[in-house]
């Protein structure tokens, strides 16, 4: 089983996404456990404040160093695991690299950042691996962590129920349909492809790489 920790201001969000489907059907089957952690909980600050201006200035506030490093801290004790620090110049994340982690990493700290980021020496102490989900900058770290959770967790054998269901581990289509064979819409007719009703599995296999 697969401990992910995520380290976050805001597990609430991360929460109905990660308890539904079949990510909470995994955790019901125990082959994954998510656990929170929230930087405010671990600071002296009378009013659980966790952010500060930023050194040299610039707009907003960096999450301090400190509460995260005692999250990170309670989160592995002496245990081993990977430690995920999301920034967009961070290593792209891939099927890859989910793949190698379902295989060989029982403990995952996954580390959210929010506002204008968090602390560089956060990364540098727990020397954190930096990814990065894609070109593009998000509010908050919740998003990206909710992502790898799911991409690595499909990739244990009994998530998905049938281990077949991996899109990388069968012949993929860029489409799909379903029933009925024949679906009208605003009085136009919609086929199936009729390649896919031949029942001729060497056809449709090539018509699947075509698209």
């Amino acid at each position: 089983m697969i401990t992910f920790h995520i380290i976050t201001l805001f597990p609430d969000a991360c929460k109905p996404y990660l308890d539904a489907s079949i990510l909470g059907r995994a955790q019901e089957a125990k082959k994954i456990k998510i656990k929170y952690y929230n930087p405010r909980d671990f600071t002296l600050d009378k009013w659980a404040r966790v952010d500060r201006r930023p050194y040299g200035g610039g707009p907003g506030m960096v999450l301090e160093p400190e509460s995260i490093l005692k999250a990170a801290q309670k989160a592995l004790g002496r245990k081993k695991g990977e430690i995920y620090f999301f920034d967009t110049s961070g290593m792209q994340f891939t099927n890859t690299m989910a793949r190698a982690a379902a295989k060989k990493v029982k403990d995952i700290v996954l580390i959210c950042g929010h506002y204008e980021g968090i602390d560089a020496r956060v990364q540098k102490i727990l020397k954190a691996k930096k990814i990065t989900v894609g070109p593009y900058t998000l509010t908050g770290g919740e998003l990206p962590a909710m992502l790898v959770i799911d991409a690595i967790s499909r990739q244990i054998p009994g998530v998905l129920g049938r281990f077949d269901s991996l899109e990388e581990e069968r012949t993929a289509s860029a489409e799909v349909y379903t029933r009925p064979e024949v679906f009208v819409w605003k009085s136009k007719k919609h086929r199936v492809p009729k390649v896919l009703l031949s029942g001729n599995h060497k056809l449709i296999d090539e018509w699947k790489k075509q698209l």
